[in-house]
């Protein structure tokens, strides 16, 4: 209820529970000319009459008049998660009724929610159209699936990729064809209009760019679209048709030769007991015994021959239980183009950038470990399985690996958004929204390597170089499991330390008993980073008593001064209480004593807002540390 009198439905901010502008229903009860004529609250009546109460005792019903009383029924409202207001009623009398709908707002769920920021009705990529009762119903387009399968209404990935990597390598024709889908839009997606215009110049002016995943046709004019799309609904007043860009079969070739990981063809297969029959059938006219042992010989043979190609095709037998491929170095060589392209280095090695099918993905990170004992093949290989075996959205999935020789390497996915570092440490600020989640998803991360695989796996190296982001800017954390293949005496900081300076827990320095609370305190630095925009040490000629983030977090706080911490940030101002709560939850990461840290599932159920959080002790000695 605003204070002008309109009640009014908007969306919010997930999970910084900030309202977005754009209402998708209103009550229109706020006059104008006077005050006393405008809403004053919402009355929910023992008779089930939903009404406006006005200033002026007045009301305005909301809900139709009906013969369903109170008496006889049951009534309730319901604010669905989905966004529809509903008021349904049920019969008192008869069990067997259930619950039926009396009124509900808006009519159309997936027209109304239409403003510039969030993803709309569902999620995105997602489509809605309108089911019973007027909630929304959502569906991924062909060629995409839900990122997490359990959520329908959440978001869509693409089940291929569309790249500007592949310009110049070939015809668009090759690449790429089109479905069409009628009355469908995600008009919130337009990076481009071209007017006046054919279906055939629309579908060609698409297909020409590679940020183009969907072209709109409607009315002579065509909108060029880029993901991820926003705001999808099936509206049959468009008259439109949607061409969504598809990658064409056939087209995901492996590198030649075949890399270990992938299966023989059938031709090949075919083709070994043809060459068996024919060899066969021209021993027939000798004697018995002999064909008999000759055709024993081959079959034994054969079997022998073709059960060594198999496996030199198969991933080897340390990780034959996860989906991760075994390379030869030849092949990253290739796939890299002789290392030709770094994305980044740091202690373990160099990251360049490669270019292999594997399933729907073409570009992938490969990080060749230079610090590695050459005398450790088992420990590789177990840490390998491991890390392998991990799932989770906020971790960087390793797609495969090489272990021939001296040479020793990891096959990742490629997160096209480059490094949480160059994102809040750039020019341009992220948003506190943006911030919030990336803090959150970090965190769920953490909790997960800690809590939920089968081999607790502790990072020791948490710092916003090794979070990278995905397409959707979701933190997908990397480099897990790897600090135990580190040489000691080549760590980066201090003998028996592992870790960058500025995130290194103080028991490091002890030589105490290493938990998984010194990722706890990783984490504590930076999410105080996260917060800030602030690296954890600056320059203290420019910064002076600011150069160390925790002890100038600490004294903001202790002070009341939260505002300090967040600058001009608007969106983050005006959630002090979600701002309050992460810079309290980043403090007690940082405490001096393991012990006092929480867990990492606690520190995810302060963040969410599930746990209170307590005033934390300022007794977190960082300087003393560095």
């Amino acid at each position: 209820m605003l204070n002008n009198g309109n009640l009014v439905l908007v969306t919010q901010s997930v999970p910084s529970n900030m309202d977005y502008d754009d209402e998708y229903y209103n009550t229109q009860t706020f006059d104008p000319t006077n005050a006393i004529n405008s809403g004053d609250k919402l009355v929910f009546e023992e008779n089930g009459m939903l009404y406006v109460l006005k200033r002026n005792n007045e009301t305005q019903i909301l809900t139709p008049r009906s013969n369903h009383s109170g008496s006889d029924n049951y009534h309730r409202v319901t604010l669905n998660f989905d966004g529809v207001l509903s008021h349904y009623y049920h019969s008192r009398i008869l069990n067997s009724s259930g619950w039926n709908i009396l009124w509900s707002q808006p009519d159309n769920i997936c027209i109304k929610i239409d403003g510039d920021k969030g993803p709309g009705s569902c999620g995105y990529n997602n489509v809605c159209s309108l089911g019973s009762n007027n909630r929304p119903v959502c569906n991924c387009p062909k060629g995409y699936s839900l990122v997490d399968p359990n959520d329908a209404y959440g978001d869509c990935k693409p089940d291929f990729s569309i790249s500007c990597d592949e310009v110049g390598r070939g015809s668009p024709d090759d690449l790429y064809s089109f479905i069409t889908i009628h009355n469908t839009d995600w008009p919130k997606s337009d990076f481009q209009k071209i007017s006046p215009s054919t279906e055939q110049d629309c579908q060609n002016a698409c297909l020409n760019d590679c940020f183009c995943a969907v072209a709109i046709y409607r009315s002579n004019s065509c909108w060029k679209k880029k993901l991820p799309l926003s705001n999808g609904r099936i509206d049959t007043s468009l008259n439109a048709k949607a061409f969504i860009k598809l990658r064409k079969d056939g087209v995901r070739r492996p590198l030649s030769p075949p890399s270990p990981g992938f299966p023989i063809p059938e031709s090949h297969q075919k083709q070994s007991w043809r060459i068996l029959a024919i060899l066969t059938s021209s021993l027939l006219g000798s004697s018995i015994m002999v064909n008999v042992l000759l055709i024993g010989v081959l079959c034994w043979g054969f079997f022998h021959i073709y059960k060594k190609k198999v496996n030199v095709f198969r991933p080897t037998s340390h990780v034959t239980d996860t989906v991760c491929h075994s390379f030869t170095y030849k092949d990253l060589v290739v796939a890299t183009k002789e290392f030709n392209e770094e994305l980044g280095r740091g202690a373990f090695g160099i990251v360049y950038k490669g270019v292999m099918t594997i399933g729907s993905r073409n570009v992938v990170a490969i990080k060749k470990l230079d610090r590695v004992a050459h005398e450790a093949e088992k420990d590789f290989m177990t840490e390998v399985n491991v890390i392998s075996q991990t799932h989770h959205k906020n971790l960087v999935r390793l797609i495969g690996y090489c272990n021939e020789g001296p040479h020793r390497l990891l096959v990742y996915e490629y997160m096209s958004n480059g490094t949480l570092a160059s994102f809040i440490f750039g020019d341009l600020k992220p948003t506190w929204s943006q911030r919030t989640s990336i803090a959150m998803g970090i965190a769920r991360g953490l909790a997960y390597l800690h809590e939920e695989c089968s081999t607790q796996i502790i990072h020791c190296d948490i710092k916003p170089q090794n979070i990278l982001l995905d397409d959707y800017h979701v933190a997908r954390i990397s480099d897990f499991g790897v600090s135990k293949l580190l040489m000691i005496n080549q760590s980066r900081t201090d003998t028996n330390i592992r870790g960058t300076r500025g995130y290194v827990a103080p028991e490091w320095f002890r030589h105490s008993p290493v938990t998984v609370k010194v990722d706890v305190y990783s984490f504590g630095i930076l999410l105080l980073e996260i917060i800030t925009c602030r690296k954890c040490l600056e320059n203290e000629e420019s910064y002076g008593l600011e150069a160390i983030l925790v002890d100038w977090v600490v004294d903001c706080f202790q002070e009341g001064n939260l505002e300090a911490l967040v600058r001009s940030d608007i969106e983050a101002l005006n959630d002090k209480k979600q701002l309050e709560r992460f810079v309290m939850v980043g403090i007690w990461c940082v405490q001096e004593d393991p012990l006092t840290r929480p867990t990492m599932r606690k520190v995810c159920q302060m963040l969410e807002g599930s746990v209170e959080v307590t005033i934390p002790p300022c007794s977190c000695n960082f300087s003393t540390t560095i």
